[in-house]
């Protein structure tokens, strides 16, 4: 940031107290829907690796930064990541493969390998085909916060691929 021009930041001195009290409003058929805005992550404490190919520290800092990337997204979100950087993103779909799908085409649209890339989603895989695609990209692991009837299907899928997954147990979809 240091290197960067005209750049100004706030310091904001208690700022969890502050964001705890926003809420989202959305229009929903026949009125309004209030709802408080979703601050919340998971702290790595609460993570459970799940798979026989565990994560070093390096993977689980990028897998971090997916998963606080991903957060943010429009929901069915995939991200793909490197350590530091945000390689493609796949959102607002119907199915999570879609998403999948989408992500690894605007990483090869931008000329970006997705080889030893991780990758965050906002919620379950409902079926394999979605870690399938990933690893056929190039992912390596993969956080999402479980909770699905086919996890096992889908914990060996990633075993298969010799690809970390890391559950969260919780959610983060935006609609």
């Amino acid at each position: 940031l240091g290197a960067k021009k005209n750049l100004r930041l706030l310091r904001i001195q208690d700022a969890a107290r502050f964001f705890k009290q926003v809420q989202e409003v959305r229009s929903i058929p026949g009125g309004v829907l209030y709802q408080d805005y979703d601050f919340t992550i998971a702290p790595q404490s609460d993570w459970k690796v799940v798979t026989a190919q565990q994560p070093d520290a390096a993977t689980l800092h990028a897998l971090d930064f997916a998963r606080r990337v991903c957060k943010n997204v429009k929901s069915n979100a995939i991200v793909f990541t490197s350590a530091d950087a945000t390689l493609g993103i796949g959102a607002g779909q119907m199915s999570r493969i879609d998403s999948v799908e989408i992500a690894a085409s605007k990483a090869r649209k931008a000329n970006l390998e997705l080889k030893g890339s991780v990758v965050a989603s906002d919620a379950f895989f409902p079926f394999r085909d979605g870690l399938d695609a990933l690893a056929n990209a190039g992912a390596r692991a993969v956080i999402q916060p479980g909770g699905s009837v086919r996890d096992q299907e889908v914990i060996d899928a990633a075993n298969e691929h010799g690809i970390a997954m890391v559950f969260t147990g919780m959610r983060h979809f935006l609609h």
